[in-house]
């Protein structure tokens, strides 16, 4: 079965959640680009704050509450340009993420953050991490094929939220 139709057949699913999409995208990202750490975070722009909604690793990074956006310079690239940010050493990480010794101590070194835009406000991110220069610009290429189903799966966590609470 295609990566396609494995997300379309979970997203179609009567009994869906979003952990299976989480777990798709985790497989398309593996598939085409590769990841040690796979992680998907979803925004809220008027709070300016963030959660772990997935997490390949959830013992080392587990799905949280929510916290502070990161208000370094990557913030102006991602929540500002919409642009996907690329760190391919534990230095350049280090300058952006205050847990850069948690994330070398997986054998990471590489960072890639790829915003998702809807209606011109970043939603998420997905997130991938790996060795040292290992996000050339033809794997982050391939990556951004992942913008629409990973668009469809925050939008469908969305959804899912909003029918729980209407359902209470």
């Amino acid at each position: 079965m295609s990566e396609q139709a494995n997300f379309l057949g979970a997203l179609e699913s009567a009994g869906s959640t979003p952990d299976a999409l989480f777990t798709v995208l985790n497989q398309m990202a593996e598939a085409r680009v590769g990841a040690r750490l796979f992680t998907l975070m979803m925004f809220d722009p008027e709070r300016r704050q963030s959660r772990r909604i997935y997490s390949s690793q959830p013992d080392t990074y587990p799905v949280q509450g929510t916290k502070p956006m990161n208000q370094t310079f990557w913030a102006g690239i991602v929540f500002d340009q919409h642009q996907i940010f690329v760190a391919n050493s534990i230095e350049e990480i280090a300058e952006v993420f205050p847990d850069h010794a948690q994330i070398q101590s997986l054998q990471c070194e590489s960072v890639v953050n790829m915003p998702v835009v809807v209606r011109g406000k970043v939603i998420g991110t997905l997130n991938c991490l790996h060795e040292a220069g290992y996000y050339t610009p033809e794997r982050v290429k391939a990556l951004e094929s992942l913008k629409l189903p990973c668009a469809t799966a925050f939008l469908f966590t969305k959804l899912s939220a909003l029918q729980e609470v209407s359902s209470r």
